[in-house]
């Protein structure tokens, strides 16, 4: 199971938060950092994947925040041989429209973000298809919400759910999590999105989509175009 937006800290956090999420059923979970913090927590990426190996797999995500589309593509060009995932935090329009029209930008995270609606439409699920960019909803924003802001945040879900179905963009489903505290097991993060409206088949596939984003960029540098790799060692 995979969970690609667990918010990054320092090294000694990361080790609890990560052990913790093991215990919980997690197979692997991505540390994300915004573009102010990441290159820092890069100097010790490597001892922390070591020192959990024996419990859980772990990467970094790099999560921008931006509500200029430009500074946005600069920071993705700037970064991406570096993060195994680029995420960027949705929620103004043009942010959205921007990020799903970039093919070098893997998620849109939270499009619905401090906004009354979904924040894509017909027009921007397209988008996402095209360059297959995926739409992240992120598990916090119900478990640290209350009342009317909570039932808005569930609608939204919805909305983006009826989008899914209709044109199949990559969808994946995170906790966002900032502590140990918003760790949940699998069994019960799974039941949550099951009954906001979500299927089996459906969660199951939004961590599948997770896992490609690793497995493709772990390869990006060898992709000619998508689809199509290069292979070094021909016999």
């Amino acid at each position: 199971m995979f969970d690609l937006n667990v918010k990054g800290s320092s090294f000694e956090k990361n080790i609890l938060l990560a052990k913790e999420a093991s215990k919980y059923g997690w197979s692997h979970i991505n540390f994300s950092y915004n573009q102010n913090d990441f290159r820092d927590a890069l100097n010790f990426k490597n001892e922390l994947i070591k020192e959990l190996s024996d419990d859980i797999s772990a990467d970094y995500t790099l999560e921008i925040k931006s509500n200029n589309p430009n500074e946005i593509r600069r920071i993705a060009n700037k970064f991406r041989n570096n993060a195994s995932c680029i995420s960027v935090v949705g929620g103004d329009l043009k942010v959205n429209r921007a990020v799903l029209e970039n093919i070098k930008i893997d998620v849109l995270t939270r499009p619905y973000f401090r906004r009354y609606d979904a924040g894509i439409n017909h027009v921007l699920a397209k988008e996402a298809v095209k360059n297959n960019v995926a739409i992240e909803l992120c598990f916090n924003d119900v478990l640290r919400t209350y009342l009317a802001h909570r039932s808005k945040v569930i609608s939204n879900f919805k909305d983006i759910y009826t989008l899914y179905r209709k044109y199949d963009f990559p969808l994946i489903l995170s906790s966002g999590a900032e502590s140990v505290f918003d760790i949940r097991t699998v069994h019960d993060f799974t039941a949550f999105f099951k009954q906001t409206g979500l299927s089996d088949d459906e969660i199951e596939k939004s961590f599948k989509s997770a896992s490609d984003i690793l497995e493709f960029n772990h390869d990006r540098d060898k992709m000619i175009f998508k689809g199509v790799r290069r292979i070094d060692d021909v016999p």
